[in-house]
């Protein structure tokens, strides 16, 4: 079955392992240790039997953002299986431009990580990247973290009434470690959800029965290495109770679909 990662992170060699490190750091958790480089992604795809990996960068500084996005423009200039993304920081002075670099150089999206960035989707600091992309390209969102509410879900109905033409991929079932909060305020909503950082939290029967309320359609796959193997993820992924049709769809071609691949 043909696979799309639509939710990956790579780090250039000299910084891969820390940047790795830090986000096991951020969550507290004991995942197993991967050094974030594009090698080891590629390498532990390839047993997983995945096809093709969206790269997604985050910028936790808005002075490294343009260095971030051309790092990215690089990776894909190196391996054709590599589906880049760019980023934003709210505190970039010149942001509008950087939405308008993003555009002009074919990047297929924006990454936005609020809880390690800092700043909240709503922010209005960020409306003119969702004005300048809205029906062009998407936006994909880390959302839900108990601590903070920086992406909440009801955030993020509140960005899809203000921006309704805007193209939205809510990682995490739309809300890490508040799953039944984002259903609640999502489930109307014009956006699509991937399943990483997801499958290990969730009891048997759980990730099935979002799947099956959003609906398959609205479902791509995606492991978030490297703060999980991708191996692991994708079994974990098979595992699930699911029909051939359903399996086929969230596999890639809902990703296919909104990414216009």
């Amino acid at each position: 079955m043909h696979l799309i990662d639509i939710h990956t992170h790579v780090y250039p060699p000299a910084i891969a392992r820390k940047a790795a490190a830090s986000i096991r750091d951020f969550y507290q958790l004991g995942t197993e240790e991967m050094d974030g480089t594009t090698d080891t992604l590629l390498q532990m795809g390839n047993e997983a039997g995945i096809d093709r990996f969206v790269i997604l960068p985050v910028a936790v500084r808005p002075d490294r953002t343009r260095h971030i996005n051309d790092f990215i423009l690089e990776q894909l200039k190196e391996q054709p299986r590599f589906i880049g993304f760019g980023t934003v920081h709210a505190e970039m002075e010149n942001i509008g431009e950087e939405a308008a670099y993003i555009l002009d150089m074919g990047l297929k999206g924006i990454k936005i990580h609020p809880d390690t960035q800092g700043f909240s989707i709503d922010d209005p600091r960020l409306f003119p990247v969702y004005e300048a992309i809205s029906g062009k390209i998407p936006m994909i969102f880390h959302m839900g973290d108990v601590r903070y509410d920086y992406s909440h879900p009801a955030k993020l109905r509140h960005i899809l009434e203000l921006f309704p033409r805007l193209q939205v991929i809510a990682a995490h079932f739309g809300g890490y470690g508040m799953y039944e909060e984002a259903y609640s305020y999502l489930k109307d909503k014009d956006c699509i959800f991937d399943v990483s950082s997801s499958l290990m939290f969730m009891e048997e029967g759980v990730a099935e029965d979002y799947i099956n309320r959003y609906g398959a359609s609205r479902m791509a796959f995606g492991t978030d290495y490297p703060l999980w193997n991708p191996i692991t993820e994708t079994n974990r992924f098979f595992q699930l109770k699911l029909t051939d049709d359903q399996f086929d769809q969230i596999a890639h071609k809902t990703a296919e679909d909104f990414l216009k691949l």
